[in-house]
């Protein structure tokens, strides 16, 4: 255990997700803001061993550039690559951002699985309070996919922005007079946008709406599905945390905090299409879905630059290249993914200067990928 580095002094509740704060807070989450266990029980940690560590010519300069905290390359159940930064150890959480969206959606499939929840169906067929919101007549399946039309601008800096009122509604941020008193309240102010369905668009409250419809699917908050339903069985070393608003609902569009080993223990549980030591964690029909990728009739003009084509489905990104790799990708340089025909995972934990910059994004994407790539062991084929 590391001893832990103080809290910069000019932190505050407006500034601690902006650099060069956020070198400190993400991996000091539970000091900044209100979080819950996300336990990992009493049961087995899922094995990995130590392979042949992999030489990367010019690695360390690339790490240093994308302020790299954490990176980890899997191959198997190998570790080939190991690296902590920035005060980081093993047992170190760290804010993963967006990556929590996928995560999300790992317990929501088995929901799904057993019949629970008809992903054609309404949202307000589960969620009564948002009848009158942008999700009224929105199915399960567009908020999954990101093809909800919400009239809701996911600009990080702009203090009008309906993200940045998301942050405040969920304890991210100082609260304005008159926000909505939670993000549940602040989800039945969206509006409609357009028609459900015809484009892609990048809505972080779809996840929201996706947590809340477990919620009332389980009547039990998400931090303790994740923990029953995912990171206990999956076999997770470290308990994870998840961060909640004033009335204990979890922001699980990027409120989930997990250990390097953790995140790289999720990509292969993905990659074994959702089982770990013969226990089957996540159904195989939810990872086949989300390897199948997002509906090529969907207009994806608002695909970010750094993505460079595939598609999303199921709160996954998908590269739709020779690999079949997907992913999970937070702001900031948050990413845990998955290339099946080298049977690697690489997690990277990072915090850059800025949330939405898409050089340094590009750049860091590059790198995972390529990292991905460099174990070529075979991979029989799946039966």
């Amino acid at each position: 255990m590391i001893a832990s580095a103080p809290r910069p002094a000019d932190l505050t509740a407006d500034s601690w997700q902006e650099w060069p704060h956020n070198r400190w807070a993400y991996h000091h989450i539970d000091e900044v803001l209100e979080t819950r266990s996300v336990g990992r029980g009493d049961g087995p940690v899922l094995g990995l061993t130590y392979g042949e560590i992999l030489d990367v010519p010019g690695l360390d300069g690339r790490l240093e550039a994308s302020h790299t905290d954490a990176l980890m390359v899997l191959h198997g159940r190998e570790i080939r690559l190991e690296r902590y930064l920035n005060g980081m150890a093993p047992e170190s959480r760290h804010l993963l951002q967006s990556v929590s969206k996928s995560m999300t959606s790992a317990v929501f499939g088995r929901y799904v699985a057993a019949g629970a929840i008809d992903v054609t169906a309404p949202v307000s067929q589960y969620v009564a309070a948002l009848r009158g919101s942008a999700y009224a007549d929105a199915t399960v399946r567009q908020a999954l996919d990101m093809t909800c039309a919400v009239a809701y601008d996911e600009a990080y800096a702009d203090p009008r922005s309906e993200l940045q009122t998301h942050d405040r509604s969920s304890g991210w941020r100082a609260p304005h007079p008159g926000d909505p008193s939670g993000t549940r309240e602040f989800l039945t102010t969206l509006r409609k946008d357009g028609e459900h369905g015809r484009a892609f668009q990048y809505c972080s409250a779809n996840t929201d709406v996706l947590a809340w419809i477990l919620e009332e699917v389980t009547a039990r908050p998400l931090y303790e599905l994740l923990s029953t339903d995912l990171w206990a069985p999956m076999g997770a070393e470290f308990d994870a945390l998840a961060t909640v608003d004033s009335e204990d609902f979890v922001l699980a569009s990027g409120g989930v905090c997990v250990s390097l080993r953790d995140l790289a223990r999720f990509g292969r549980l993905m990659l074994d299409r959702g089982t770990a030591d013969g226990r089957e964690v996540v159904p195989h029909a939810w990872i086949d879905d989300i390897r199948r990728g997002g509906s090529t009739g969907t207009d994806l003009a608002a695909m970010p630059p750094w993505h460079g084509g595939g598609s999303y489905r199921d709160q996954f990104w998908l590269t739709g290249d020779e690999h079949g790799c997907f992913f999970g990708a937070g702001i900031y340089g948050q990413c845990v993914w998955v290339n099946p025909q080298t049977d690697t995972v690489v997690a990277k934990l990072s915090t850059f200067e800025e949330a939405d910059d898409d050089e340094a994004s590009t750049q860091h994407f590059d790198l995972v990928h390529r990292l991905s790539e460099l174990p070529r062991k075979p991979v029989p084929p799946e039966h």
